[in-house]
C-alpha cells in the first residue's frame, strides 16, 4: 500500500478548477517530483497534501488514514518553502527549534538534536548567526534543517532552489539528495527546472492543465515519453506523422518509408526523434532512414553545431560535432537512427 494517495481529487479555487480527478501515489521512502510549467498544478496539490487548501472532492489518504479534513497543524509535515520563510529575529538556532518548542521537547533534547542537524547541514558553528547574516546557500540549508529536525512523515518542497544562482542550485540539489538518502524521508518536490528534478528524483510526475500525463522514473520518462506533450516537455524537437504498413516499417507523408519499433498495418501514429540521434552527411550519403534537404539555419554552440533542415515533410532540427560543418544552403540528407525513432 502506497504512503500517500490522492484518489480522484478535483480542487481549485472559488469556480476555478485547476486539478481534475486526479489520482497519486507516493510509496515510503521515495523522493517525487512534480514537473511542469506555470499553471499546471503542481503547487495546487502540493499545498492540498500540506494542508493548506482542502479538495472540492476527491479524498487524501496517508498512511492508511483519511487526511482529507485533518488540518495543518495535525499533519507532521515539514515544508521548505521558495523564499525559505525563516524568522529574521530569531538566530539560526532558534529558526531550527522553532518545531521542537512547539512540540515541547525537553531543551537539553531539542539542543542536542538541533545541533546535530546543524553539522548535518554543514552548519556547525552557525548557531548563533542570524538568517541576515548567511548567503542563501546557507539560509537554504537552515530551512532543510528546520524541516527535518521534527522528523517529519513527509518533506514537501516547494521550488526550494528558485532563488539561488546555477552553480549552487547544482550544489544544493546533491546535498537534498544525499539527506533524503541519508535519513531515507518521503519527500515530494515541486519545480520547474527539468535537470533539477531529473538529478534527484526517484520517480517524476509531469503535470499538464491539471492532470499527471506521465509518472514514471526519470530515465523511463526522458527515453520512452508516451504523449506528444511530454516528449516535447524533455527535449524532443523533431516529430513526423507516420502510416504503419507492418513490420516495423512506417509509411512518412511524402510517401517515403523508414524503419521503427512497432508496427500494426494501417495504424496512424505521430513520431519523434532527438536532434543528437539524426545522422548529418552530404547529400547522397548512405544510411538507414534517410531525408534529404537544405541547411536553413546554422547554429555554433560550443562542442557542437545546431541544423535546422528543410526537407520534403517538414524541418528537423540537428545537433552534431564540430566534424563537419555546413553552411546555410548546403544540400544534405539526414540519417534518422531507426533505434532512436519514439513512436507516441
Amino acid at each position: 500500500m502506497a504512503l500517500l494517495e490522492l484518489q480522484s481529487i478535483t480542487a481549485g479555487y472559488d469556480k476555478n478548477v485547476i486539478l481534475k480527478d486526479l489520482d497519486f501515489q507516493v510509496e515510503k521512502g521515495e523522493l517525487v517530483s512534480l514537473l511542469g510549467s506555470s499553471g499546471c498544478g503542481k503547487t495546487t496539490t502540493l499545498r492540498l497534501i500540506a494542508g493548506f487548501s482542502t479538495p472540492m472532492a476527491g479524498k487524501f489518504m496517508f498512511n492508511g488514514k483519511d487526511y482529507t479534513q485533518v488540518p495543518l497543524n495535525k499533519r507532521n509535515f515539514g515544508f521548505v518553502f521558495q523564499s525559505y520563510a525563516l524568522f529574521p529575529h530569531m538566530t539560526v538556532f532558534d529558526n531550527v527549534a522553532f518545531g521542537l518548542k512547539m512540540r515541547k521537547v525537553p531543551q537539553d533534547q531539542m539542543k542536542k538534536e538541533v545541533m546535530e542537524m546543524l553539522e548535518t547541514v554543514d552548519l556547525g558553528g552557525f548557531e548563533n548567526r542570524f538568517p541576515k547574516e548567511m548567503s542563501g546557500g546557507q539560509r537554504q540549508r537552515v530551512a532543510l534543517a528546520r524541516a527535518l529536525v521534527i522528523k517529519p512523515d513527509l518533506l514537501l518542497l516547494d521550488e526550494p532552489l528558485s532563488n539561488l544562482d546555477a552553480k549552487l542550485r547544482v550544489k544544493m540539489r546533491v546535498e537534498i539528495r544525499r539527506l533524503q538518502q541519508k535519513f531515507g524521508f518521503t519527500a515530494i518536490y515541486v519545480t520547474h527546472d527539468q535537470e533539477e528534478c531529473f538529478a534527484i528524483s526517484d520517480k517524476v510526475a509531469i503535470m499538464n492543465h491539471g492532470i499527471i500525463e506521465q509518472m514514471d522514473s526519470p530515465s523511463a520518462i526522458y527515453n520512452h515519453p508516451k504523449t506528444e506533450f511530454i516528449a516535447r516537455f524533455v527535449g524532443f524537437e523533431n516529430f513526423m506523422d507516420l502510416k504503419a504498413a507492418g513490420e516495423g516499417t512506417y509509411v512518412l507523408p511524402d510517401g517515403s518509408r523508414i524503419q521503427a519499433e512497432g508496427g500494426g498495418s494501417g495504424e496512424a501514429v505521430k513520431a519523434c526523434i532527438r536532434p543528437e540521434d539524426i545522422v548529418i552527411i552530404p547529400e547522397g550519403g548512405d544510411g538507414p532512414n534517410l531525408l534529404t534537404g537544405e541547411v536553413m539555419v546554422s547554429t555554433f554552440l560550443g562542442k557542437r553545431h545546431q541544423y535546422n533542415v528543410r526537407t520534403a515533410i517538414g524541418e528537423f532540427e540537428v545537433s552534431t560535432d564540430q566534424e563537419s560543418v555546413y553552411k546555410i544552403g548546403d544540400r544534405v540528407t539526414l540519417s534518422l537512427t531507426p533505434g532512436k525513432i519514439i513512436l507516441l
